[in-house]
């Protein structure tokens, strides 16, 4: 008996660390937003990359999804695993250059990853870790803006254009760290609003924590993106995640649902991320992914 439960542990490992963490995949949905007669926006949604320069298969799959021909790019943070992290990046997302785009930070955007007891994951969220080194986070947000062009909603708002349609987008950084500022939104949405006439608002934060979905909802989001749950990272087949390391009921650490607050509800999509710590290179029955959500009129 204990020589059986050893070999499914042992395979179990075996396909987490040596397969599933490289057999990357593209969900796909579609989200009835827009308004009667819209055409179509195809939004790819990237979250928790946790690049290192020499993840050369993540690097050219991330590069491949350029052929899905989005109209718009929502990240959701996380992007740098190690401190070198940016030449990798770099590699995955030039081929995205001129594509509208938005994103925000997760606390692996300032800090780079430690070793840490893996098991720790499972007792609840992560707590801050203060030795870590720091990442050169302006480097990042020059690439990304700059060079790509993408939209820094880091406790801001702005707007751009995509598929013909303009957009309003506001965002928050980490939540998990407790640096977004949710309080100064509705200020800025105010003034953007006043002179932005915008056909979809789109809300954006790493970690979906209630009080920023609340928030967001609340804000008039039609959409909200998050990361940050990685799916759990570690599933099991017919249950699912074991743990979100935030608030999010767990039914929702991963994929397509809805949020509902004060009575209004919107599509939420939470992406289990492409990438893992480079102290946990594991996942099971939770395959590193992108989404590729299609945004079509409400019924």
């Amino acid at each position: 008996m204990l020589g059986t439960v050893g070999a499914v542990g042992a395979g179990a490992a075996i396909w987490g660390v040596g397969i599933e963490r490289y057999l990357f995949t593209v969900r796909f949905h579609e989200v009835p937003v827009l308004a009667a007669g819209a055409a179509p926006i195809r939004v790819l949604h990237l979250s928790d990359a946790h690049m290192a320069p020499w993840q050369h298969r993540k690097q050219e799959w991330i590069a491949a999804l350029a052929e899905l021909q989005p109209d718009l790019v929502v990240n959701t943070g996380d992007n740098m695993g190690h401190a070198e992290g940016l030449r990798g990046l770099r590699a995955a997302f030039d081929p995205l250059r001129g594509i509208p785009g938005v994103f925000v930070h997760g606390s692996n955007d300032h800090a780079s990853p430690s070793p840490r007891n893996p098991l720790k994951y499972f007792t609840g969220p992560s707590k801050v870790k203060h030795t870590s080194e720091p990442l050169d986070t302006q480097a990042l947000d020059d690439y990304l803006t700059d060079e790509l062009g993408w939209l820094d909603l880091n406790n801001r708002v702005g707007a751009l254009d995509a598929a013909g349609r303009r957009i309003a987008a506001f965002g928050v950084s980490d939540a998990h760290r407790e640096w977004d500022k949710l309080e100064v939104l509705p200020g800025l949405l105010s003034e953007l609003r006043s002179n932005e006439s915008a056909d979809l608002t789109i809300s954006v934060t790493h970690a979906p924590y209630r009080r920023v979905l609340d928030d967001f909802v609340d804000l008039g989001a039609d959409a909200v993106f998050a990361g940050h749950t990685h799916g759990g990272q570690v599933r099991v087949p017919g249950f699912g995640a074991l743990v979100a390391n935030c608030d999010i009921p767990l039914k929702q650490a991963r994929g397509l649902s809805t949020w509902t607050h004060e009575g209004r509800t919107v599509p939420l999509n939470v992406s289990a991320g492409l990438g893992h710590s480079i102290y946990a290179p594991v996942r099971f029955a939770c395959r590193p992914e992108a989404s590729l959500l299609t945004l079509v009129p409400s019924a």
